[in-house]
Order: C-alpha cells, then structure tokens, then sequence
C-alpha cells in the first residue's frame, strides 16, 4: 500500500522523531510506513488521518495486485 505520510509529514516541517511522538510510536515506525514495508493498524491509521485532518483514503492509497483483480 503506498502512502502520503512523509510528503504530508515534511509539509508541515516534522521529523520522523517528533512525528513519532506525537503519534506515540517509534520512529522505526514510521520510517517504516513511509518506505510501504509496515502497514498501519487502523487506530494507527485513524490517528494519521486525524492528525493531517485528511481521510484515510487520500493518505493511504491501496492497490489492488494482480490476484485481486481476478475476481
């Protein structure tokens, strides 16, 4: 799944470190949500959105890979 967080995330001029406190998860966390390699929980994903007072759907852009598409 491909996200917005670090281009949202750098607009408002916050590191990965303070980010990560706001949130209250490790910086590691968040590193790995920027890079696609960790996909949030809901709460946490919930929390994002919140946070950049957007949907979830325009922070976090699912994908469908060619297995789903065959149904």
């Amino acid at each position: 799944m491909k996200n917005k967080v670090e281009q949202l995330r750098k607009e408002r001029g916050l590191n990965q470190d303070d980010f990560a406190k706001m949130l209250r998860v490790s910086r590691q966390t968040i590193s790995s949500i920027e890079t696609g390699k960790y996909n949030p929980s809901l709460e946490l994903a919930f929390a994002i959105s919140d946070f950049f007072g957007k949907r979830i759907e325009e922070i976090f852009i699912y994908e469908r890979g060619a297995e789903n598409e065959k149904k």
